[in-house]
């Protein structure tokens, strides 16, 4: 790792991981690496944007389709594994391929065996990594990990409980209910750091403390008595201690040692003199329970938890946290590849460490850095957003190259939600959603979003001004890559003031149209903001560690 390297800021990138690590990351610079690819193939993977009220919107957006798929990518992607990529991952994919065929899941398969192969390449020798996968492929992709970091390196296939109580099947007729995920641990090398987790709060151990730690000393600790006898002869511990016999062996400790655990309340006298001295072993200096490779204390994150924010595969902070702890000291470095809603980066800066997210959507970069602003506010660590157009010249390739993904970056400038399903094809006028509040109602006021990279008319200004009246906006936003032309923003200076009622003091254009520079060079839409924001669910705050948490609390 470079020095520069070393004390880099956070770093979320926007791009296929694949190019991502390949031309950003370093060889052996990341501590930990977590990883939540999708698969399924019969569903995508979306973001359902909630109201504050909790209730679901209406638009559902796409985030991160099911694209494995074979075509002409794979067929590319399979000819580099096999002639450039290691022997052992070589030989894998091509006997999975005479044994699959050409399918989705060869296709997935591919796919990983190529990212699989750079996140060995970025990982230290101290480190490890966690793919967090069903039941549909963990069994080829530990054949994968097996070929990439070795078979000697297998740690844990660790299953993850997420579901207690009713579980529901897609054919409850023809199999059991499915509750449960896979999380397969392996390490780069011996040299890999873990450290052992503990629970506390499981209901075996409080049984554990109740049937084993019966005795209860002055001050109310609870202990167990715990045996001070030598197993083997030794003559020269064998001594009375306070009118109290010495065991035939004689004791564990020496005289000196057992004054001192007397003067700190460590020894546990009988009430008889021929009884026999003990050690006091008190429940509270004990770690916890010890984490097995059952984790069925962690639930998925309910409907109605503080910490969901409405994305499907979104998983529970202490499930990452529980990683990280184990695999990672403070400061090092923490990496997702498929980072989705954030998780991991949120787990990783609360616990100290330093964090790379990559995600192949702006819409998740724009949830992701609300996410972390909301759980961190002014005491998040700085952060470097890598990959989004900083010009209008790289905003004009984005639009040309993905239409969707220019308007997802575009609205995520004004922090405007999308909504719009890019499967629907041409948009119904609205592009996006602001949420805001300038009363004691609870029931928020709209701002709707338009954003145009192409030719602009006066039209499009008329246009809006009726969306707004069928959608009840009460203001409107024109967001355009070309500069607007003297007619529009008459037509938008036609639309009036917005004057909320218990701030008259602020006056607001209804219709504002803003170019991709001017938001690039700081400018935003002028609204009512006398109250919390509430365009996305809003992330619950978050508080960093002080020390490092070894139990799961």
């Amino acid at each position: 790792m470079t020095s520069t390297q070393a004390t880099a800021p956070n770093r979320l990138y926007f791009g296929d991981n694949l190019d991502i690590l390949r031309q950003y990351v370093d060889d052996e610079s990341v501590d930990l690496i977590y990883l939540d690819p999708p698969f399924n193939s019969n569903a995508t993977y979306n973001v359902l944007f909630r109201e504050r009220s909790g209730e679901e919107s209406a638009a559902q957006i796409t985030a991160f389709e099911d694209t494995w798929h074979w075509g002409w990518e794979s067929e590319i992607a399979f000819q580099d594994v096999v002639t450039q990529g290691p022997e052992k991952v070589a030989s894998l994919l091509a006997a999975l391929r005479q044994f699959l065929g050409q399918n989705d899941m060869m296709a997935y398969l591919t796919m990983m065996a190529q990212r699989m192969i750079e996140l060995h390449r970025v990982l230290k020798p101290t480190g490890s990594i966690y793919l967090h996968c069903d039941p549909t492929a963990s069994h080829y992709l530990k054949l994968l990990l097996d070929a990439v970091f070795g078979s000697v390196n297998f740690r844990n296939e660790v299953t993850w409980k997420r579901r207690h109580g009713f579980s529901s099947a897609v054919h409850q007729s023809v199999r059991f209910g499915v509750c449960t995920d896979i999380i397969l641990f392996y390490a780069k090398t011996d040299a890999a750091l873990f450290e052992a987790q503990y629970n506390k709060e499981s209901p075996e151990y409080q049984a554990y403390i109740e049937r084993y730690f019966t005795h209860v000393d002055e001050n109310g600790r609870r202990y167990q008595a715990t045996s001070l006898t030598n197993p083997a002869y030794r003559p020269n511990l064998i001594y009375e201690y306070k009118g109290y016999p010495p065991p035939r062996n004689g004791w564990m400790i020496t005289k000196e040692k057992m004054e001192q655990w007397d003067r700190e309340g460590r020894i546990h006298f009988p009430e008889k003199r021929d009884g026999r001295l003990r050690r006091k072993s008190f429940a509270d200096e004990l770690k916890g329970m010890p984490i097995q490779n059952l984790w069925d204390d962690i639930e998925q994150i309910g409907a109605h938890a503080q910490e969901r924010l409405g994305y499907p595969t979104q998983k529970p902070e202490a499930l990452l946290e529980r990683i990280i702890n184990a695999s990672s000291n403070e400061g090092d470095v923490v990496l997702d590849p498929f980072c989705g809603c954030g998780t991991a980066t949120v787990a990783a800066e609360r616990l100290n460490r330093r964090w790379i997210g990559i995600d192949i959507t702006h819409l998740a970069i724009t949830l992701v850095r609300h996410r972390l602003h909301d759980s961190f506010g002014d005491a998040l660590c700085p952060y470097e957003i890598i990959g989004q157009p900083t010009d209008s010249r790289s905003a004009a390739a984005l639009a040309e190259q993905d239409r969707y993904q220019f308007e997802w970056w575009a609205l995520g400038l004004v922090d405007a939600r999308p909504a719009n399903d890019r499967r629907r094809g041409a948009d119904a006028g609205v592009d996006g959603y602001i949420n805001f509040f300038d009363d004691n109602s609870g029931k928020p006021k709209r701002i709707i979003a338009q954003v145009k990279s192409g030719h602009v008319n006066r039209g499009m200004i008329a246009t809006l001004k009726g969306d707004m009246e069928r959608e009840k906006a009460e203001l409107g936003v024109f967001i355009t890559l070309q500069p607007p032309t003297e007619p529009m923003r008459q037509e938008a200076l036609s639309a009036g003031i917005y004057t909320p009622e218990h701030f008259p003091d602020q006056q607001h254009p209804r219709v504002q149209i803003l170019t991709i520079d001017e938001l690039l060079a700081g400018q935003t839409v002028s609204y009512p903001r006398g109250g919390a924001p509430a365009t996305f669910r809003q992330a619950p705050r978050r508080r960093r560690t002080q020390a490092r948490q070894n139990n799961l609390v």
